[in-house]
């Protein structure tokens, strides 16, 4: 069983700065890449940011120059994080945590995903 647990949203004013997190945690063998998506309230889910297993990143257009994502490996805990600079209101939505992991077959697994205001 996997687990994908996202921390680190809230409200936060434009021009600020947030880190989010999520830790996978279970039965993997591996994983191919791991991302970030968002869902703003209307709007369909997108992809935010994403690193492949050999360490490339891609961005959405949106928040390049703004986010970073990076990843570490910790023992049983594989880690994703999106720090995010210069926040908008337009980044304003639930931020999910999305990886595509191997354990007995390859899936893909969300976390129940963090809200993000960004309000003055």
């Amino acid at each position: 069983q996997v687990q994908l647990v996202e921390s680190g949203g809230g409200l936060v004013q434009p021009g600020g700065s947030l880190r989010l997190s999520c830790a996978a945690s279970g039965s993997i063998f591996n994983i191919y890449w791991m991302g970030w998506y968002r869902q703003a309230p209307g709007k369909q889910r997108e992809l935010v940011a994403i690193i492949i297993s050999g360490g490339n990143t891609n961005y959405a257009d949106s928040v390049k120059g703004r986010f970073t994502i990076s990843r570490d490996n910790a023992k049983n805990t594989v880690y994703l994080y999106l720090q995010m600079d210069s926040l908008k209101p337009e980044d304003t939505a639930v931020y999910y945590c999305n990886a595509r992991i191997v354990t007995t077959g390859a899936m893909d697994y969300w976390g129940k995903g963090t809200l993000i205001t960004v309000s003055s």
